[in-house]
């Protein structure tokens, strides 16, 4: 019995996808619930299994075509068994030798008639890749027929053209070579998106610094009661981050909004987005109800999703949504940066490096880890006065954190 192996349904935000990589050739044997195919959307990479156990008849979708929902990627044999590895290299070295050992069978029960044999030898078409349509899955002359028009039309081409467009070129000599690689879907979209935000927005970005000593002696205080009470979960920075600007964005609505053509669209829930770096490019995970976590989930939350993220398993719902983001550059040892908003959302938050630095404290100059804050966005629908205020909030609350606690 033949199955469709068919790309998945497509959110509405997800127009199409591009076959990333197939992991089973036709012939191959798969299992259920086996890794068959890969398709590279604008967002994540999905992963296509196979439906049952079977054996991979024909791809029709190759490696870089561009596929929609449901699309018809190739089909699956169920229940067959996998070709011999050996016998493409045994017909073509003994193609007589192949065609004399049915022969020697004879009789009407041949799988293959002699005429159709001749006419596959002469088309330099496997038997074994014919579907029958005679008496008992018998190949006929007519089968052999169809198949040689088939291969005659396919694009034989494509796949080489396909694997040609996405390996590297290189060119030069000696040590003035130079890589010439294929830009990923993901990475692609990524820079659309930002030429879109930065052409389509009234951007604007303002600065602020924390003093992060508080935060710091608290979380050396107690990461290891935390660790040890979470199951594991450790205490980093971010969390507080988090919580500080869904409290943040409870006071400043306006910077939790979007906007949607004429409309402004408030949030009465707090989705913080996670900048994520993998190796196929940013990524943006979403903490659903930021503003019902407490501090281990949302560090369980973010630890999950890093993992996803490394591993490529990051799902199209986790990537999808978002009212607010917070970009960590610090991680890499960043000082200052603009981050740019992500659309349709309102801002942007970015962190930085932790650095010790001179400040002057009640008339003392004295030296205090100190991180700058950036916050990007869209003047369209933030007036300066609330960003500021916005960034000002978060200071407030990550350098006297006892203000989560007592929401003030």
């Amino acid at each position: 019995m033949a199955i469709e192996i068919k790309a998945p349904t497509f959110p509405e935000s997800v127009a199409d996808g591009t076959v990333a990589t197939w992991h089973k050739k036709p012939g191959e044997a798969v299992k259920r619930d086996e890794l068959i195919v890969d398709i590279e959307t604008d967002k994540v990479v999905i992963e296509v299994l196979a439906e049952a156990d079977g054996v991979v008849a024909e791809i029709v979708k190759n490696e870089g075509d561009t596929v929609l929902s449901n699309e018809v990627l190739g089909k699956l044999t169920e229940g067959g068994a996998a070709a011999p590895a050996a016998a493409p290299a045994q017909a073509a070295a003994a193609p007589a030798q192949a065609a004399a050992a049915p022969a020697a069978a004879g009789g009407d029960d041949q799988i293959l008639s002699p005429a159709a044999r001749k006419l596959a030898e002469e088309n330099g078409i496997d038997p074994n890749s014919i579907s029958g349509s005679g008496k008992g899955g018998r190949v006929t002359k007519e089968d052999v027929v169809a198949a040689a028009e088939a291969k005659k039309n396919a694009p034989a081409a494509k796949p080489a053209a396909a694997a040609a467009a996405s390996a590297p070129v290189v060119s030069g000599a000696g040590d003035r070579t130079e890589k010439r690689v294929p830009m990923t879907r993901v990475r692609a979209t990524v820079a659309r998106r930002l030429v879109e935000a930065q052409s389509n927005m009234a951007m604007l970005t303002t600065f602020n610094e924390v003093d992060m000593s508080e935060i710091m002696a608290l979380r050396s205080k107690y990461k290891d009661q935390f660790e040890k009470a979470h199951n594991g979960t450790r205490l980093g920075f971010m969390s507080f981050f988090v919580k500080a600007a869904t409290e943040a964005l409870k006071r400043l609505p306006a910077v939790n909004a979007s906007i949607d053509g004429n409309d402004i669209v408030y949030h009465g829930y707090q989705d913080i987005g996670v900048a994520v770096s993998s190796d196929r490019g940013l990524v943006v995970p979403v903490l659903r109800n930021a503003e019902l976590m407490g501090l281990a989930d949302i560090e369980a939350g973010i630890a999950a999703y890093g993992k996803k993220a490394r591993d490529g398993k990051l799902s199209i719902e986790e990537m999808t949504g978002g009212t607010f983001t917070i970009t960590n550059g610090g991680t890499f040892g960043s000082m200052m940066s603009t981050p740019i908003v992500n659309p349709p959302q309102a801002a942007i938050l970015g962190m930085h490096n932790i650095i010790q630095r001179p400040v002057a404290v009640n008339g003392q100059v004295v030296i205090r880890p100190m991180m700058y804050l950036a916050l990007s966005y869209d003047h369209r629908l933030i007036d300066g006065k609330e960003a500021v205020t916005f960034l000002v909030t978060i200071k407030n609350l990550l350098e006297d954190p006892a203000r989560l606690l007592l929401d003030i």
